[in-house]
């Protein structure tokens, strides 16, 4: 089982980015399976309908969220409609939810969202609600097990790793939308602290620069705006399951001016 995780899509520019790349991307990496972050994908906050089935469309089969999933009204109903998925550890009644499972290639894969807590809305303990939601899918027989991890914290990301990495078989971080180098098979888990954005790349995690820089130099508050135009990057996660561990991780960057590399090949821990 190949899976692609296509970290924070942010705005239109990472919206198109998705259009034109995924389906080649399906094709020559074999991809059996594709998570998307949405958090991001309608102009920076929260997702609508229309951008959800226009990414759906382009190849993604599941999309999780974190702390913006809250910011467009509608998507309390299309929680429940379309395959979203929201952090798993908001209290119970909350509409969503923040696993699914899926056949891909005849097995059966988890999906798993969690949101940390530092710097992050009001949740019930990630910790705790991880390995509730792990503990159970494996008394299932469910043993391909695949987490986005949304937080601020690269230590609570590295926690989580230490924590359940002989019990999953991936676990990727999202929110900060600056790539990390720290791609790793750790006990059979793939890890990487954060995927980085699939948006815009010449500006501040996605946003036009001129808001961020004014509040960094006057404390006063702005509205955060993605450009429409700008260099764009699509960054992917790609692992490769074999019997709920994980056999091989890699990453692939994709240049809105054309280039594609292979940025990062796993380092396997025993």
């Amino acid at each position: 089982m190949k899976i692609g995780f296509i970290g924070d899509i942010v705005g239109r520019p990472g919206r198109a980015m998705v259009r034109k790349h995924l389906q080649e991307l399906r094709e020559t990496e074999g991809l059996d399976f594709v998570i998307g972050n949405y958090e991001n994908a309608s102009h920076g906050f929260g997702l609508t309908e229309k951008n959800a089935q226009e990414l759906f469309k382009a190849g993604i089969d599941v999309m999780t969220g974190g702390n913006h999933t809250w910011d467009k009204k509608e998507i309390k109903g299309m929680l429940e409609s379309l395959p979203l998925l929201r952090p798993v550890n908001y209290p119970e009644g909350v509409p969503g939810r923040g696993v699914r499972i899926f056949e891909v290639g005849g097995e059966r894969l988890a999906v798993v969202n969690i949101m940390g807590h530092f710097a992050m809305p009001m949740v019930d303990n990630p910790f705790i609600a991880a390995n509730r939601i792990v503990d159970v899918l494996r008394s299932e027989g469910i043993g391909h097990i695949f987490i986005d991890m949304h937080a601020e914290a690269t230590s609570e990301k590295r926690a989580l790793l230490m924590m359940l990495r002989e019990k999953v078989s991936a676990i990727v971080g999202t929110h900060t939308h600056v790539g990390t180098d720290d791609l790793v098979i750790d006990k059979g888990c793939a890890y990487v602290t954060d995927v980085g954005l699939t948006g815009c790349r010449d500006n501040v995690i996605g946003m036009d620069a001129r808001v961020p820089i004014e509040r960094f130099l006057t404390g006063l508050p702005g509205r955060f705006d993605v450009p429409d135009k700008c260099k764009a990057i699509l960054q992917m996660a790609v692992v490769r399951l074999e019997k709920g561990r994980a056999a091989d991780a890699y990453k692939i960057r994709v240049y809105s001016e054309g280039d594609r590399e292979i940025a990062l090949r796993a380092r396997i821990e025993d």
